[in-house]
């Protein structure tokens, strides 16, 4: 009697605790259940097992399917409950009669329980269909699933990445299954966390060199790097985050199958580190723009890298180049070309600082080669390098603009793509408009184009203005320089003034008129881009005059298209 009572005891608890997670995200429940703040989580939990026993009793489903229906659908269930008027008091009883009289939305219930966002659920509802006996090959291949030891309401993993597993017969399901186990040796807790994490392991075929047997020759072998006689390994969430790492390096590039000849060399990657360690230190050297199998390679031949700061510390940039043995003369020359990377920064920043500086191969070559420990070594010493007094007088003003916070995101971007604490950065942050967010993607939108990083930074210097653009703008300019005037990118770096001038009302009119007048013959000198464009208007009519007095009119006529001025 005393067991039972303590475990039901623990089991309640165990679910009130759901509850209050469930409870606390950021989605926001009906308004009607504000009114009993502090007997919502009650009124939630008698909602629950008015609901289990709604679908167990009335609607004929098992009870341990109907039960994680319930508890699984806590804003289904809410939503359900607004429509009612109740008080605490009279709940329990008015529900019921609800649920007797308004038949609900079982469907509804059944995907947001089995893990499918409250907000997503409206993509994946039929619109004539209500009830689970309506779907019951899903429903069927859910309670096959969770028998086998799948988490209910992770079940969504599998049915957004390979929604066809709904679809499959249940007997071909539990054939695959058990194929897992017979052929492989894998225990259930292994076959969970694998196939939530690769879907198409329960979905796609085991050909002889598919990817699925291929995924799967990997598994075995990291796998078997687990002691499997471990008590924590008969969990699920083990061999899903085993799994995860996996994928990491699939993601990386990794081919299938190759997983056991590249990390052979070091198993403790898997043993030691988590998936966000991982992922975080592979993303960090990416960002240096390097192949990303090579990546995988330098922390593979340097797994000590996994334990560095890459993120707190500051660094002296010609301090750090120094450290890495380049010689005077060198960092002479690179602080005359980029002086606005010059001066201090974080460490967390220090691959765009690389590719700023245009020696982001440079610099992995000297890691590759056995130099990665410089990295751990290097320390900013005390005084005065890399310091920089007119960059330390301009962020003291930053407190008494405006908007201090949003100056300051502007200057967290400046340095995150390499430029550091020097005069010209300061003087930057009126010309560059837009929250750091913003200008992080207009800048990514000039490097996706295909330009080089370090010369749209000297751009960016030249011309701030180009990052004061929507994406859409800039690519439909480059598109008109690369497709119709057959210019590359590279000519951006010659005149990045370009992309801010009007394409519309300054850069095809203008282009267009002179192609029309070489047709004609009226002109035989070929002009430079930048000549045609970058004279104000008054200037280019005077200049179209002295090609042929007849041109200004048939310019104003038939290309000139006047700017719509903005109305106040």
């Amino acid at each position: 009697m005393l067991v039972r009572r303590i475990l039901r005891s623990s089991l309640l608890n165990t679910r009130r605790a759901i509850l209050r997670r469930q409870l606390s995200t950021t989605s926001k429940l009906p308004k009607s259940l504000y009114k009993f703040s502090r007997d919502r989580p009650r009124v939630i939990l008698e909602a629950q097992k008015a609901l289990t026993d709604y679908l167990h009793t009335t609607r004929l489903l098992p009870f341990v399917y109907a039960e994680q229906i319930a508890i699984n659908s806590t804003f289904s269930l809410s939503e359900t409950v607004s429509k009612i008027d109740f008080t605490p008091a009279t709940f329990c009883r008015k529900f019921h009669r609800f649920l007797n009289y308004h038949p609900v939305n079982e469907l509804q219930f059944f995907y947001e329980s089995i893990g499918i966002s409250y907000s997503d659920l409206g993509s994946v509802l039929p619109a004539d269909k209500f009830f689970i006996t309506e779907e019951f090959g899903e429903f069927d291949v859910a309670c096959l699933l969770f028998r086998f030891g799948f988490p209910w309401n992770r079940l969504a993993r599998l049915y957004e990445a390979q929604v066809n597993i709904f679809k499959m017969d249940l007997k071909v399901l539990s054939d695959r299954l058990l194929y897992f186990k017979s052929e492989f040796g894998f225990d259930s807790a292994m076959i969970v966390g694998m196939c939530i994490v690769f879907p198409l392991l329960l979905s796609g075929g085991s050909e002889k060199g598919s990817d699925v047997e291929l995924m799967l020759d990997d598994l075995k072998w990291v796998f078997g790097c687990f002691d499997s006689g471990n008590c924590e390994m008969t969990d699920e969430n083990v061999w899903i985050d085993t799994c995860r790492k996996i994928k990491v390096f699939y993601d990386m590039g990794c081919e299938k199958g190759r997983v056991e000849s590249i990390l052979r060399r070091c198993r403790d990657l898997f043993r030691v580190y988590s998936e966000e360690e991982l992922s975080q230190k592979m993303a960090y050297f990416c960002r240096l723009g390097v192949d990303k199998m090579d990546v995988v390679m330098l922390i593979i031949k340097c797994p000590e890298i996994m334990d560095f700061d890459l993120q707190t510390r500051d660094f002296s940039v010609l301090g750090f180049l120094k450290h890495f043995g380049m010689s005077e003369n060198e960092m002479d020359s690179i602080a005359l070309k980029y002086p606005y990377v010059i001066g201090r920064n974080k460490i967390a920043n220090l691959p765009h600082v690389m590719r700023a500086l245009d020696l982001q191969n440079w610099f992995f070559e000297k890691l590759k080669n056995g130099n990665h420990m410089r990295m751990r070594s290097y320390e900013l010493p005390d005084g005065s390098e890399g310091d920089n007094k007119a960059y330390k007088d301009g962020y003291e003003k930053i407190q008494f603009v405006s908007r201090p916070a949003f100056t300051l995101s502007k200057l967290e971007f400046l340095h995150g793509i390499g430029f550091g604490e020097n005069k010209i950065t300061i003087d930057l942050l009126p010309a560059v408009r837009g929250t750091s967010t913003e200008l992080q993607d207009r800048f990514n939108c000039l490097i996706d184009l295909g330009a080089e990083f370090s010369k749209i930074c000297k751009a960016v210097v030249q011309v701030p203005k180009i990052l004061n653009q929507n994406p859409n703008i800039t690519i439909q300019k480059v598109n008109f320089l690369l497709d119709e005037i057959g210019l590359s990118i590279s000519y951006l770096y010659r005149f990045p003034a370009y992309l801010s001038f009007d394409l519309d009302y300054r850069i095809k009119p203008r282009y267009r008129f002179h192609e029309w007048l070489e047709e004609k013959g009226v002109s035989s000198t070929r002009y430079s881009l930048s000549t045609l464009i970058s004279t104000g208007e008054a200037k280019y009519i005077a200049y179209v005059y002295r090609i042929q007095p007849a041109a200004p009119k048939h310019y104003l006529e038939c290309f000139f298209f006047r700017k719509p001025s903005r109305v106040s």
